[in-house]
C-alpha cells in the first residue's frame, strides 16, 4: 500500500479534485480491510472443533462394527453369594460296614467291590469253631435244664407225698435255677455271636450244630469296600465289607469362621437350597438341601462344616468327588445394578460409559458395592434408567486413553 502513494523519483501527475476524491476513498476501503486478524478470517470460513474431555463419538458404523450394545440401569433385588469347596461322601444313613460277630476263617466269598446287590443277599461263609462250641454248650444246658425241670417236678410230687423233706425239695429248686441261668447265659451269648431266633428254632429241633457264619447285606446298595479273601481267618474288630445306597449323596464343606453369620443367616430364612457344582461336570449345576449346620468348629482349621443332600439316582456323583457349594444371601430390594461386564477401570478408579446421544458415550465414575459375579451394585454416580453401555465397553476405553482426559 505504501507503494501506492510514493512520488520518489516518478513523473509528477497532476490529479483533480474529483480524482482525488475518489483516491481516498479508495485508501480508506482498503486500509479497514487489512485491519482484520488472520485468525478471525479463519474463523469466519470454518469453526474450531471443540474436545470435550472424557467424551467419545463413535458413528453408528462404528459402533455397530465393534458391537456395543446399550441396556438402562434399573433396580431389582440384589443377591450376592458364596463358594465353598465341598467334596461328595456317600449318606451315613444308608450306609453299613458290615463286620462278623464271630472270629473264624473265610469258606467263600460271593460279592465283588462295586457290585450292585440286593437286601439280605449272601455276601460271603465264614466257618466258625467258637460258633460250633457255644451252639454245643446251648444244647448241655438245654438238657441240663430239662433233667432239672424233671427232679423238681418229682420232688415236689414227694414232698406232697411226704416221701422227702423239705430241705430235699429246696436242693431239686436250686438245681433248677442253677440250670436255668445256665441255659438263659448260653441263649445270650449264641445272641452275641450273631444268631437269630430262626436259627435258634432250628437248633432246638434238629439239634444239629452249625458252624457257618453268613454274611449278608443288610440293604440293597453297592459294595463300595471289601477286605477279605478265601481262606483268611477273620477277627470280630475287622471289617469286611461296606455297603453304601448311593442312590444319595452328601457334600461336605468346610465354612471358614468369618462366614458363619452369613450360613447361619440363610438356614434361618428357610433358604435351604443351595447350588451344587461337581468338578467332574464343570458347565452343569446341581440343586441340594442343606441338612445340617455345624455346632461346634475345628480347633485347627477353624470351620464348620455343613451337610448339603444331593439326589444320585443316575450314579454320576462319586464319593471323595471334589464339588463347591454356593450359598445365596437374602434378596436386597429395590438396589441399581448393572452387568459385570458394563464396569472398567483404571488407576484405581471404576467408571462406565453412559450414552448421551446415538453417536455419544460419556465416562461416567461410579461408587460400587458388592458383586455376585453377574451384576454389581451401584451405590453413587449413576440414576435409574440412564443408558450404560454393557458389551464394548473396553473398546471405549481404548479409544479413551488414545488422547488426554
Amino acid at each position: 500500500m505504501k507503494g501506492l502513494f510514493s512520488t520518489s523519483r516518478t513523473p509528477s501527475v497532476s490529479i483533480s479534485p474529483g480524482m482525488r476524491g475518489l483516491l481516498l476513498g479508495l485508501m480508506v476501503v482498503m486500509e479497514s480491510s487489512c485491519d482484520g486478524t488472520p485468525s478471525d478470517v479463519v474463523a469466519s470460513k470454518s469453526p474450531a472443533a471443540v474436545s470435550t474431555p472424557g467424551l467419545i463419538t463413535l458413528s453408528t458404523e462404528e459402533s455397530s462394527r465393534v458391537g456395543l450394545m446399550v441396556q438402562p440401569v434399573a433396580r431389582s433385588d440384589f443377591r450376592t453369594h458364596r463358594d465353598f469347596p465341598a467334596i461328595v461322601q456317600p449318606n451315613q444313613r444308608n450306609m453299613a460296614e458290615i463286620t462278623t460277630l464271630v472270629r473264624g476263617r473265610v469258606v467263600e466269598v460271593y460279592a465283588d467291590l462295586g457290585q450292585e446287590v440286593k437286601a439280605n443277599a449272601p455276601l460271603a461263609i465264614l466257618y466258625s469253631s467258637e460258633l460250633g462250641l457255644a451252639q454245643s454248650a446251648y444244647l448241655k444246658a438245654k438238657a441240663k435244664l430239662h433233667v432239672a425241670e424233671q427232679a423238681y417236678s418229682r420232688a415236689q410230687f414227694l414232698l406232697q407225698e411226704q416221701v422227702i423233706g423239705e430241705a430235699e425239695a429246696q436242693r431239686r429248686q436250686a438245681e433248677l435255677l442253677s440250670n436255668q441261668a445256665e441255659a438263659n447265659e448260653s441263649r445270650d451269648r449264641l445272641k452275641l455271636l450273631g444268631m437269630n431266633d430262626t436259627e435258634f428254632d432250628r437248633l432246638d429241633h434238629s439239634r444239629q450244630i452249625r458252624s457257618v457264619v453268613p454274611i449278608a447285606a443288610p440293604f440293597a446298595g453297592r459294595i463300595i469296600g471289601r477286605n477279605l479273601t478265601r481262606g483268611e481267618v477273620v477277627e470280630t474288630t475287622e471289617k469286611l465289607f461296606v455297603v453304601a445306597d448311593l442312590s444319595e449323596v452328601w457334600i461336605l464343606a468346610n465354612i471358614p469362621e468369618k462366614d458363619i453369620p452369613f450360613v447361619h443367616s440363610i438356614h434361618a430364612s428357610g433358604g435351604t437350597q443351595v447350588e451344587v457344582r461337581i468338578n467332574a461336570y464343570p458347565k452343569e449345576v446341581f440343586k441340594g438341601t442343606i441338612t445340617y449346620v455345624g455346632d461346634v468348629l475345628d480347633p485347627v482349621t477353624r470351620t464348620m462344616q455343613i451337610r448339603t443332600e444331593l439326589p444320585n439316582h443316575d450314579g454320576r456323583f462319586k464319593p471323595e468327588m471334589f464339588a463347591t457349594i454356593r450359598l445365596f444371601s437374602e434378596a436386597q430390594p429395590d438396589r441399581l445394578s448393572v452387568p459385570e461386564a458394563a464396569l472398567q477401570r483404571d488407576q484405581g478408579r471404576t467408571f462406565v460409559f453412559v450414552q448421551r446421544t446415538a453417536n455419544e458415550y460419556e465416562l461416567r465414575e461410579v461408587h460400587v458395592g458388592e458383586s455376585n459375579g453377574t451384576m454389581t451394585a451401584i451405590l453413587e454416580g449413576l440414576n435409574e434408567g440412564e443408558p450404560v453401555v454393557t458389551h464394548g465397553a473396553f473398546v471405549l476405553k481404548s479409544e479413551l486413553m488414545k488422547k488426554p482426559v
